[in-house]
């Protein structure tokens, strides 16, 4: 039976599964490890990166984000992974699945998010990734949908969504965290059914 996102909102009942990493044809999905927190305070330092984000992080903010993947991953098994490089080992980012904790028009949702540093965009890395989270959340965890959402002028990230085999909704939305008038706060929206799934892999 496929799961509604709902099920996975409440802190107080974890899911029994064990924590899951994964990995593709060149990366490693893995949890978090104290050595990746000063590469992705890093990531969050670059501007390319942070380009439709509302601002760099500090290095406390970075890290603080870092724990709570972390958090996220113990306790439900699966969550925004780190990834690494098969070849070299170094720590590129994170991929993976999220419960956003804003109450957006669709919720209650799971989220397909990413972040990669940018000496590494460029290569499919994200795609790759991301497929095999979809894979994760659809046959695994038994989600009925995945959504990705961005600013709808992050060209690159949309790009990602639609190789994902997501469908773009007819309508945006305003992403509540950010002030009215703000140039980030209009917002696309990208699904993805279980069904739909079945199709694209």
């Amino acid at each position: 039976m496929m799961c509604h996102p709902s099920l996975f909102i409440d802190k107080s009942m974890p899911s029994q599964l064990p924590i899951i990493e994964f990995e593709t044809k060149r990366l490693i999905c893995r949890q978090w490890r104290p050595s990746d927190f000063p590469s992705f305070a890093r990531i969050n330092t670059d501007p390319k990166v942070m380009e439709f984000f509302p601002k760099l992080l500090s290095t406390l903010e970075s890290n603080a984000l870092a724990e709570s993947f972390k958090d996220f991953i113990e306790l439900y098994g699966f969550g925004l992974w780190a990834v690494e490089l098969k070849e070299s080992n170094e720590f590129i980012g994170f991929v993976g699945l999220s419960i956003p904790t804003i109450i957006f028009p669709f919720s209650p949702c799971v989220e397909i998010a990413w972040r990669i540093g940018s000496l590494y965009w460029g290569q499919g890395y994200a795609t790759e990734a991301s497929r095999k989270a979809l894979r994760i959340g659809f046959e695994l965890l038994e989600l009925s949908e995945i959504v990705s959402f961005t600013a709808i002028n992050n060209l690159r990230s949309r790009s990602v969504m639609k190789k994902l085999g997501m469908q773009e909704d007819r309508l945006t939305f305003e992403h509540l965290s950010l002030p009215i008038g703000h140039a980030l706060r209009e917002h696309c929206l990208y699904r993805l059914q279980h069904d739909q799934w079945d199709k694209v892999i």
